[in-house]
């Protein structure tokens, strides 16, 4: 297994750097961080029993594979384990039918709601419609169920003092038990904003000021982790609701652009009444608190794009975030640093959720997770920040 792993990080430096990829800096960095994914899921998902001759069709496929193509394998390797880890979850935290009474209370889910529902208001429409029944569940506690999965897919995350040496570091998160390269570490947990939503950030237009738990993918979505915290101990309504911390700096006096930055801090209100039923005692849901290496270190986890198919219901509570408004309905269009909208989707696509995992770009065991930040070079950046590879975090942001 070591020797197709070599194979594979062999593969992924000469791809990376293929003239095929595009032209343009930022698309460069799309394509060579989609070409990794699909290696290093794919090579997951081959298993403890590949045989060279597979690992060498997938590095082959990695060559030839269109963009979209690579897409949308990496989209069903990662679905596959996100599968897996509900079925698990499944099976910890729900009761066990057969000793349920026939005459227990129905678990049927609530009516869906229709988009007139959503345009003319909720009250009065469904009754019930605020608040979705949540179903029964085993009262376990988070860690508890965090040792459980351990002891069935032979690791978890937990949360201590990070090893990183410097004093912003604080807590980070640690994978207890062992992994492989390309696994589903951890989901980056919150409120996703889709570009026509920014306005209703918390702290807009200077989200970033108070908040470090913000996150964009290479579309332009935006998750805000600050609201899932720590997760909690049930499985409850959710709707990200939480109040910002404000911090003031009474020793120095307010200037013109301050007053001006207060004025426009508030977000805008409205559209955000998302309401979900979701597992807060998710023991992957902890990708905000990786942290980034310090120099010297060297990342072992990336993160990857998932796009979760809201048709699985399923499977809904354990992943966990929720989509501020109708951020999946309205189509942004990219013109330099601004997004216009250019109109809504036909129909015809499936709904899903925009999302982020953490994926192992090789093989863990007992460690602390390490993610390249891959801040923007364009404004100051932390003192404890030392860029993994300043042509990617140039490339990334371009």
């Amino acid at each position: 297994m070591a020797s197709l792993f070599n194979k594979f990080q062999q593969a992924v430096g000469v791809l990376a750097k293929s003239t095929t990829f595009a032209k343009n800096p930022r698309q460069l960095q799309f394509e060579a961080d989609v070409n990794k994914l699909f290696m290093y899921t794919s090579y997951n998902r081959l298993g403890r029993e590949a045989e060279e001759t597979d690992a060498e069709e997938i590095i082959e496929m990695a060559g030839k594979a269109t963009l979209a193509e690579q897409q949308k394998q990496v989209q069903e390797n990662i679905h596959y384990q996100v599968e897996n880890f509900c079925s698990l979850m499944d099976g910890i935290l729900l009761p066990d039918v057969s000793k349920n009474d026939s005459g227990s209370q129905s678990t049927n889910p609530p009516p869906r709601r229709s988009g007139l529902t959503f345009a003319i208001g909720n009250k009065n429409v469904f009754p019930d419609a605020d608040k979705p029944p949540v179903p029964e569940t085993k009262p376990l506690k988070l860690n508890e169920v965090s040792q459980r999965l351990m002891d069935q897919m032979g690791y978890t995350l937990e949360i201590k003092p990070s090893v990183i040496p410097h004093k912003d570091a604080g807590q980070g998160c640690f994978i207890k038990g062992e992994a492989d390269v390309g696994t589903v570490l951890a989901f980056y947990p919150g409120v996703i904003y889709s570009p026509a939503f920014y306005r209703y950030i918390p702290g807009y237009p200077k989200v970033d000021a108070q908040n470090s738990y913000l996150i964009t993918r290479y579309d332009g979505t935006v998750i805000n982790a600050q609201p899932w915290g720590l997760g909690g101990e049930s499985r409850e309504v959710w709707n990200g609701s939480y109040t910002p911390r404000v911090i003031t700096n009474s020793k120095t006096s307010e200037n013109g652009s301050d007053r001006l930055w207060k004025a426009l801090s508030k977000p805008l209100v409205g559209s955000g009444n998302a309401k979900d039923v979701l597992e807060r005692r998710n023991p992957l849901a902890f990708g905000h608190l990786a942290n980034h290496p310090a120099k010297e270190m060297t990342p072992n986890v990336m993160i990857c794009p998932y796009d979760f198919p809201l048709m699985a219901k399923d499977l809904r509570p354990y992943i966990p975030n929720i989509s501020f408004g109708d951020s999946g309905e309205v189509k942004m269009k990219r013109l330099g640093s601004f997004w216009f909208k250019t109109g809504s989707k036909n129909g015809l696509e499936a709904p899903v959720l925009k999302t982020l995992v953490l994926v192992a770009t090789r093989a863990l065991s007992n460690e602390e997770l390490l993610l390249n930040y891959r801040l923007s070079n364009s404004k100051r950046r932390p003192d404890w920040y030392t860029p993994v590879n300043e042509e990617e975090d140039r490339r990334r942001w371009s």
